[in-house]
């Protein structure tokens, strides 16, 4: 199936240029191109309509979950009719493995998994090995981690046909060697219910339910039944049911790799001897033994990932398998914020490797355990195929690789140009804040205040709380659902000022931010170099009155060159408007559509709308209204009673639909009109 771009608007700008020119290069046969685009130029629609043409396998690798998460729902909306995945870490929390020889601290890994993220991850994985090729990936960096061999899928994956001849014993045998587990009340994905001569499955992934009816030793029927009725659906020819982990070797991989841990064990225990080192070898010889245990009787064990290369069937030192093996060879790359993604990739493996050497020297783990890594960043280059960076500011290294292929995208489809900055004396910062905060809230805008630390964020949303303005603070200690919350939460104006330490620069689409301030604009650092304010002065470049305060004692060379290019900009973005007549129109999110990472599927039965829509009304358009507008006013005659039943029943059906910020819109409308019928109740008795 190829790719159908939906849209309701047509390439603008700079965008038919730019998309022209990346798809010609990149059916030219080049490397990499990089598409340097400012904030709000459309970026992802010319990343959208540069697939569409391409029509082909397509990861889109992000730095952070809150940018994967926006970029997968506005993928979902411009390809409705195809596969747009998701690929995160499922950990809403995580504490790896680690010990401290200096203070003798060994720390257990502790876990927190979201069973939601887990069934993206393996519906992606899925997607790609069913040979489909109209399928995107949004990806974090969790994508050079190590899955399971693609090859071990197909062998574990059980493929069912009308008239198999097949005992009912050993399909449930079958189900519980590839993870699923038997239950006797409601099915969950990855269970399954024995009940007479039939056997009802809930699928890994998709949540689909199906019902394999056996006649003696033969599957006489395959339905497809609602999991939450049992009523039947459809009638099938053939299923296939996926294992429920992205890690389930063969029952004789497992044998093979059994023996291979124990030649190992005994190794490192002789190693250990003669070395003297009488701790650390009962140490390794206690917990390996204890996992082989585990893994003899149930198939798995607590940090079974360390033997990964044992069940993979790797050599030493062999890279891992990873979600890049599951693409086909000329899947096309798309690294978004490369100026970030880059350096994040190249950096994972240090951290993982010194980590994993004092568990192996101290004896908590086999030498084996180094090899459950993230790439290293040379196999990463390797693995990738025709690659294109996407950055308002990319790096020496994506301009490299490019060579020629290097497009620009300055003029944005809504003629805004970049939001003027300015560089203000910090010494009343605060007075100053209050002030704009103030102005920007009576004009019904909002405001992005960036901190240089994770406890001044929570310091100041809090000190704005207690002034009386609605605040919320994000940073990266939230988990992905809370940060994609907060970010929807502020679409539907549920509060004023976002408070952000580096979240809140690449990507983030906040087209009701007209400011942005950032504090200690003159702190030499990662966070305030010329890339990361020139980034976060984006985040108000979506605005058609956008402007960005620049707080400091000094201008450092950062703030100077970032004022310098951005007054440049503008110069070139106004001498267009000019040429062609533009106007600049603000764009406007549809704020009655929340991300389908939070919304609900009700045939389903899950935590995510497949086919939900983040529309944006561009060009001067203006969103529908809604019941929770507050500005309505009512005549004395209007019958308020019914009104309020109606707005309750709306909110409740919302409620129960999931739909959270529909249901506190209509909340607060509901809380409106009991407000003025109380109100009207007291101007009778006067």
């Amino acid at each position: 199936m190829d790719f159908k771009l939906v849209s309701d608007y047509a390439p603008m700008g700079d965008q038919p240029q730019a998309i022209e020119k990346l798809v010609a290069h990149l059916r030219q046969g080049v490397p990499a191109a990089t598409l340097l685009g400012v904030t709000g130029s459309g970026k992802t629609f010319t990343m959208a309509n540069v697939i569409a043409q391409l029509n082909r396998p397509v990861l889109i690798l992000s730095h952070n979950k809150t940018l994967a998460a926006q970029l997968y729902s506005e993928f979902k909306s411009f390809f409705p009719e195809n596969a747009v995945e998701y690929f995160v870490s499922y950990y809403d929390y995580y504490q790896p493995e680690a010990y401290i020889p200096s203070t003798d601290t060994y720390i257990e890994k502790d876990l927190a998994i979201n069973s939601e993220i887990d069934r993206m991850r393996l519906s992606a994985t899925f997607s790609l090995l069913s040979g489909r090729r109209d399928v995107i990936v949004v990806s974090s960096v969790s994508c050079i981690y190590g899955i399971g061999n693609p090859a071990d899928f197909h062998s574990t994956m059980i493929q069912l046909k009308v008239g198999d001849v097949m005992a009912m014993k050993h399909l449930m045998y079958r189900l519980v060697e590839i993870l699923y587990t038997r239950v006797d009340g409601d099915l969950e994905a990855s269970t399954f219910r024995v009940k007479g001569d039939s056997i009802t499955v809930r699928s890994s992934v998709g949540n689909h339910c199906y019902r394999i009816t056996f006649f003696d030793d033969e599957i006489e029927e395959i339905s497809l039944i609602d999991g939450e009725t049992g009523q039947r659906l459809d009638s099938l020819e053939q299923v296939n049911l996926y294992p429920a982990n992205l890690f389930v070797p063969s029952k004789a991989r497992v044998e093979q790799a059994v023996l291979s841990i124990e030649a190992d064990l005994e190794k490192q225990i002789e190693f250990f001897e003669r070395e003297g080192r009488e701790v650390e070898a009962k140490r390794i010889e206690q917990r390996v033994n204890y996992d082989l245990e585990m893994i003899k009787e149930l198939g798995y064990c607590s940090g079974i990932e360390n033997y990964s290369r044992y069940f993979d069937g790797r050599a030493p030192g062999m890279r891992p398998f990873c979600l890049l093996d599951y693409f086909p060879e000329d899947a096309l790359f798309i690294i978004d914020e490369s100026h970030v993604t880059v350096p994040q990739v190249r950096g994972m493996f240090g951290g993982d490797r010194s980590r994993k050497e004092n568990l192996v020297e101290y004896g908590f783990r086999l030498p084996a355990a180094r090899d459950n890594r993230p790439l290293r960043f040379d196999e990463f280059e390797g693995m990738l195929g025709q690659t294109m960076y996407v950055s308002a500011t990319p790096d020496s290294y994506e301009l490299r690789r490019s060579e020629e292929s290097v497009i620009e995208q300055f003029i944005r489809p809504t003629g805004i140009v970049d939001p003027a900055l300015k560089v203000c004396d910090s010494t009343r910062q605060i007075d100053r804040l209050m002030e704009d905060i103030e102005a920007c809230v009576a004009r019904g805008e909002k405001m992005i205040v960036t901190t240089i630390s994770k406890r001044m964020c929570e310091e100041m949303a809090a000190y704005l709380e207690k002034m009386g303005v609605r605040s919320r603070y994000i940073h990266s200690d939230l988990d992905t659902f809370e940060r994609v919350k907060i970010i929807e939460d502020m679409h539907a104006d549920l509060f004023d000022v976002l408070c952000g330490v580096n979240l809140l620069r690449e990507g983030i689409d906040l087209p009701e931010v007209s400011q942005v301030s950032i504090f200690d604009a003159d702190k030499n650092g990662y966070l305030r170099n010329y890339t990361a304010m020139t980034q976060v002065a984006g985040r108000a470049a979506r605005h058609a009155q956008g402007r960005v305060v620049l707080y400091g004692t000094t201008c450092t060379d950062a703030m100077r060159r970032t004022v310098e290019d951005s007054n440049r900009r503008r110069e070139r973005q106004i001498r267009y408007n000019i040429e062609h007549q533009i106007m600049p129109s603000q764009a406007k999110r549809n704020a009655a559509q929340p991300s389908p990472l939070l919304g609900n599927n009700a045939d389903e039965g899950v935590a995510i709308a497949a086919d939900t829509r983040a529309v944006y009304d561009t060009f001067g358009a203006t969103n529908v209204g809604v019941v929770a507008d507050t500005e309505a006013n009512y005549d004395i005659g209007t019958n308020l009673d019914s009104l309020i039943e109606k707005v309750r029943s709306d909110m409740e059906r919302a409620a129960k639909s999931l739909d959270f910020i529909a249901a506190a819109r209509y909340r607060d409308r509901m809380y409106e009109l009991q407000q003025i019928k109380q109100d009207m109740l007291e101007n009778s008795k006067v």
